[in-house]
């Protein structure tokens, strides 16, 4: 008969702890992810946008790359830039005003 290997309870603690901070943090991610218009503002729609941007039939725009987005990206131009999460985006410039992420302020 196989020995049972018993762990810790306090390393299990420490496991259960760590799996409801991850879930808490996708739980906030969709929270806030939620507020966002899809106005395609942030994403330059209107000015030289993301070459991963597009628009649905409803005129709502979308990532073609969300899950990959971070990192270097091109506008529809060629220039490169950085896509960065959202909040980095709210804390050095000022959004659209219809922008759901500023009505929550």
């Amino acid at each position: 008969m196989p020995k049972r290997l018993l762990l810790p309870s306090l390393f299990l603690s420490a496991m259960t702890d760590e799996l409801l901070y991850i879930r808490k943090q996708e739980e906030a991610e969709l929270t806030h992810e939620a507020l966002c218009h899809r106005c395609g503002f942030c994403c330059g729609a209107k000015n030289d946008p993301c070459l991963n941007l597009a628009e649905d039939a409803s005129g709502r725009y979308y990532c073609k790359v969300y899950d990959n987005r971070i990192g270097s990206q091109k506008t529809v131009s060629g220039k490169s830039f950085s896509c960065v999460p959202i909040r980095d985006v709210l804390t050095y410039f000022t959004p659209n005003p219809d922008c759901g992420y500023v009505k929550k302020r």
